[in-house]
């Protein structure tokens, strides 16, 4: 070894190495992946200068990265055939930080408490944070150049550095050997050293062996051209991503130039995730820059409607190691986030105009966590479009239309798109405020899932049609609709004198559940059906206001409707007692068991005790009724 020379850190360059030592860490396992990625570049500097036919030392040496460890020693040494450095470039490299800015660098470091994960690398001083595991660290380098002599560079991170050449002959490249600290032993562990290259690591073009085993065994196949990849190698990577034993029920594979440049690769599960609603943060798509894993499951590259999606992202124009509160502000990331999200749109667009069941199929496995898609107006016309329900036209309840399907289906002079919603089909079908509906050949949506409700809210409108809930319609809208089968009377019309006695027992009606309802009318929506409640114009549905009350929000109690048919014999037979006795504690009985009964029908029934012990009461009475009019003898 020919004389040593002692060379002084320049001064920023001490104030960061003294917080690197001294602070503490919550990930000091990425100074492997610093390294690592400098072993990267190096090879790849010394790939270019091949490819531009440079003359190479030792040229026929395979391009790889060689990591080692002694755990008596507590020794873990870096080895790469890469480019290597002459001593001048040693000096700028690793004794100074030769990029700008070190000192927004160092202010920066010094307010990060310690957490260092985000921000260490992009000033390009990865390299210092081995010092946070390191007690000494040796780098033996040989330059690809023929005459340049090696290398030997030793410091503690104190402040100081030492340099000398070579004699012995080396192997192009360079050798990090890293003398650990008594409490960082586990990173000359084989365990621990494989975890975090597979973790931060796996994707590096070249091999990576850890003693005679290469660790990096899965290919970075995002950045490989579609048409070299076949169905069977994207099923392989989807399962090493997502730990998922199904093949994927789609691959997205996506490769974009300009004018940004990144890679992505993305899955859709061919099964929903049964943990989103109990483990939010478990989703993301991994963040690469150039191979490297800067960002695991990150969460701003798609919206959270697209949360089921897996995948992974990888970019040339990041700058390596962002920090997560930079990413947000970055312009670029900005773009890569928004290009993302309208290639899976795009793609999903496309897979319901020419695979309507594949899209179905989609749909009842990932369609409940889609629909939050309603507060993303950045993209509403793309997701109006995808958005699916069940509707009175459909067979049952696992077919679905899109609004464009049902907007082709409207009657002449139909302005609005009518929904309800209920627990299911069967449920809904049996609602009075249908009946109207079904006699004029209306189409519904129907709405099964809560989160529907907020869908319609938000989209307002499709197209030039407004969204109607059932209960609040205004029925002169309805009134020019032509019936598609006339109505089968029960009765005929009421006569002038029971009209009149109608009109009045509906003052009675009012007068009988007082500030419980807005008013009590005559019902030109019902056909087979005593009574409902509908809301006001303009007012809350039904299920609005449960959702709302359920979600604890202080919503005003908002007084309905009470519609009465007096085409109905149930209402028939109250006239007849209404002229017989006014008074008759019968109508009390009935009015308030209709108006209870039409609120169990739409769930917002508080107390259904009283109802209950009521029609026990009544059935007790009817009882006594027929086994009198049957002249059946008693026990």
């Amino acid at each position: 070894m020919s004389t040593t020379k002692k060379y002084e850190f320049k001064a920023e360059v001490k104030k960061l190495l003294d917080i690197l030592v001294h602070s503490l860490y919550t990930s000091r396992e990425i100074f492997i992946r610093e390294l690592i990625s400098n072993s990267s570049d190096a090879l790849d500097k010394l790939r270019f200068e091949q490819n531009r036919g440079t003359e190479i030392f030792e040229k026929e040496l395979p391009l790889e990265i060689r990591i080692d460890f002694d755990e008596k020693k507590k020794l873990l040494t870096i080895t790469d055939t890469g480019i290597g450095m002459t001593r001048d470039e040693v000096i700028t490299n690793i004794g100074t930080i030769a990029k700008s800015g070190t000192e927004d660098f160092v202010k920066m470091i010094s307010e990060s408490k310690g957490d260092l994960n985000n921000i260490i690398g992009k000033f390009g001083v990865g390299f210092y944070s081995v010092f946070m595991a390191a007690k000494e660290v040796v780098i033996k380098t040989k330059s690809f150049i023929v005459d340049e002599p090696a290398v030997h560079w030793k410091s503690d991170g104190l402040g100081d550095f030492e340099i000398s050449e070579l004699e012995e002959k080396r192997k192009r490249g360079t050798k990090i050997e890293i003398h650990l600290k008594e409490d960082a032993s586990e990173f000359c562990q084989k365990w621990k050293l494989e975890s975090v290259i597979k973790k931060h690591s796996n994707f590096i073009t070249f091999p990576i062996y850890l003693g005679t085993e290469k660790i990096n065994t899965v290919s970075a196949i995002w950045r490989e051209p579609k048409s070299s990849i076949n169905k069977e190698q994207y099923a392989e990577f989807y399962k090493f991503l997502s730990y998922d034993t199904n093949e994927p029920m789609d691959v997205i594979h996506k490769t974009i130039d300009a004018p940004i440049q990144f890679n992505a690769l993305l899955f859709i599960p061919k099964k929903s995730s049964n943990y989103f609603w109990f483990d939010r943060e478990n989703y993301g798509l991994d963040l690469y820059v150039r191979r490297v894993l800067i960002q695991h499951k990150n969460k701003d590259l798609l919206p959270e409607y697209l949360s089921f999606i897996k995948g992974v992202v990888d970019s040339e124009d990041l700058p390596l190691n962002i920090s997560r509160e930079t990413l947000q502000e970055n312009i670029v990331f900005t773009k890569i986030s928004s290009s993302v999200t309208n290639a899976v749109l795009s793609y999903l667009a496309e897979k319901a105009n020419n695979d309507s069941n594949g899209y179905l199929e989609f749909w009842k496995e990932h369609g409940k966590i889609f629909k939050l898609g309603y507060s993303d107006f950045s993209n509403h016309e793309k997701y109006i479009e995808l958005i699916r329900f069940n509707s009175s036209a459909c067979k049952n309840q696992e077919e679905l239309v899109s609004l464009l399907e049902y907007i082709t289906r409207t009657k002449e002079g139909q302005k609005e798109i009518y929904y309800i919603s209920g627990t299911n089909r069967t449920a809904i079908e049996l609602d009075p405020h249908m009946e109207i509906f079904k006699n004029k050949g209306l189409e519904v949506l129907y709405l099964f899932d809560p989160v529907d409700e907020f869908v319609i809210q938000s989209i307002r409108k499709y197209k030039d049609y407004h969204f109607k809930s059932v209960d609040n319609i205004d029925l002169n809208k309805l009134k020019d609709l032509k019936d598609v089968e006339e109505k089968k009377k029960e009765f005929e019309d009421l006569s002038g004198d029971d009209k009149k006695h109608f009109s009045s027992l509906l003052a009675k009606m009012k007068n009988i559940l007082g500030d419980k309802v807005e008013d009590v009318v005559e019902s030109k929506r019902l056909v087979n059906s005593a009574s409902c409640l509908v809301s006001k114009d303009e007012g809350l549905s039904s299920s609005m206001q449960k959702i709302l009350k359920l979600t604890n929000k202080e919503t005003a109690q908002q007084k309905k409707i009470f519609e009465i048919n007096p085409s109905h014999l149930l209402i028939r037979n109250i006239i007849s007692v209404y002229k017989s006795d006014a008074n008759d504690e019968f109508i009390s009985d009935v009015t308030e068991q209709l108006f209870e009964a039409a609120l169990l029908q739409e769930e917002s029934l508080d107390d259904p005790h009283v109802l209950a012990k009521r029609i026990n009461q009544t059935l007790e009475k009817a009882s006594e009724w027929y086994v009198t009019v049957k002249g059946i003898i008693k026990n």
